[in-house]
């Protein structure tokens, strides 16, 4: 294998050519995080900080790398799932850019628990986690690295969950700023990323005709309502299942039908969970399903189906396709895994479009640039991403599109901010 320029792990330096016209490509779509970068080149706000970014490791993630490092930034990165490295990708992030990588795609627990802890080695002064696993071994096996770090974002719901635990303990050392639940984040890219991604890698895998099938939706979070949406473009006849009252009426009023689990596991052809939750599809499931159903994952580790129990079911397993393992039950049934139950549109697709993640990692870089300058101000708790940011965010999407909308008069402003006019 050629030397690599940086320290690093990654599969094959060799693979540097393909990989950088991934990342060129993926390029041509994130308008919004050229200008950002542009603006980050002249200013510099992140001279000097060092970051350690644990992410999907691919060419949209790479160009965000890029963005930071041409801010000044000294970037490392690891990946957030074993399965969604593309080795490609990273090969060119350490040739090209010499941006240090430490992923493979499909590297077992212990190699990825060790680049995450070589993320770590890095002592990063700003975490960029995918589901708060580089902030969780911070405070577990690493506390020696805290000091540094003045601050995080958080990208996935997921994260922002377990994080919120941690700060609502009071165990949380440092601030987060949640960039799920930035409007530019979690309504296009949970709900159309995540809708059209998660069907790509479904259909990849399996190559299974969806019309006219019962796909079954665990969930009804913005994901959810992405996936279903597809779903039901397709041709298929969706089911949602859901434990939020609220969020299920609202399935039903758009019209999907609503159910348990217990009883969408008797009818359901293909499954997949996009909850956050452990064990969405566990033992009783998969006793009462069809032979030959399909079962997925979309929300974020691979805990929502409960493999184990799957395994103890089983007769034998096998691999039938390249992301499919059928897993022969002892009563004849066989029951079809994808992706090993991670992520199904990272392991066996190519994620979201890199247009929609345009916004996510807008987003993330100037949330890192806001904590860069305010940190010293923060509590250590998990906070939004400011509204100026999200609205910018927004704004830049639009006119990079070529979209222009209205503004209001002072007249309208004045009556908007008054009570004393009436009808």
């Amino acid at each position: 294998m050629a030397t690599t320029p940086v320290n690093c792990d990654v599969k094959n330096i060799e693979l540097a050519d393909i990989g950088k016209k991934r990342i060129d490509w993926a390029n041509q779509s994130m308008k919004v995080l050229q200008i950002i970068r542009k603006e980050f080149i002249k200013n510099q706000p992140l001279k000097g900080i060092r970051i350690s970014a644990c992410l999907h490791v691919t060419a949209e993630t790479a160009n965000l790398a890029i963005c930071l490092r041409d801010g000044g930034a000294d970037v490392v990165l690891c990946a957030s799932n074993p399965l969604s490295t593309q080795d490609d990708v990273a090969a060119s992030l350490v040739r090209d850019h010499n941006i240090p990588v430490f992923a493979i795609k499909g590297e077992d627990n212990d190699s990825y628990y060790s680049h995450i802890l070589a993320a770590i080695d890095h002592k990063p002064q700003i975490t960029m986690d995918d589901g708060a696993d580089l902030v969780t071994l911070l405070h577990t096996k690493r506390t020696d690295a805290l000091t540094g770090v003045i601050g995080g974002t958080e990208e996935t719901t997921t994260g922002v969950i377990r994080l919120r635990a941690m700060a609502k303990e009071g165990v949380l050392k440092f601030p987060v700023i949640a960039v799920n639940d930035a409007d530019t984040k979690h309504l296009f890219d949970n709900r159309y990323g995540t809708g059209q991604s998660t069907i790509d890698g479904i259909i990849r895998a399996t190559n299974f005709l969806l019309a006219g099938s019962k796909f079954v939706v665990a969930g009804y979070g913005w994901c959810g309502r992405g996936l279903a949406s597809r779903a039901r473009g397709a041709g298929a006849e969706v089911i949602v299942t859901e434990v939020d009252p609220t969020k299920a009426l609202e399935a039903v009023m758009d019209g999907f039908r609503v159910m348990a689990m217990e009883e969408a596991a008797k009818i359901g052809d293909v499954f997949c969970t996009v909850t956050g939750n452990k064990n969405v599809l566990a033992k009783q499931h998969f006793d009462i399903m069809k032979d030959g159903a399909i079962i997925s994952n979309s929300g974020h580790f691979n805990v929502e189906i409960d493999i184990t129990a799957l395994e103890k079911m089983s007769s034998s397993k096998r691999q039938t396709r390249a992301g499919v393992d059928e897993y022969s039950l002892k009563d004849g049934r066989k029951i079809n895994l994808l992706g090993e139950g991670r992520l199904i549109n990272l392991a066996t697709a190519e994620g979201h479009p890199a247009s929609v993640m345009d916004m996510s990692f807008a987003d993330q870089a100037l949330s890192v640039e806001f904590m860069v300058k305010n940190y010293k101000t923060l509590e250590k708790k998990v906070y939004t991403v400011p509204v100026d940011l999200d609205k910018r965010v927004a704004k830049l999407k639009l006119e990079s599109m070529g979209i222009k909308i209205d503004k209001l008069t002072p007249e309208q402003e004045e009556y908007l901010a008054g009570w004393s006019e009436g009808t």
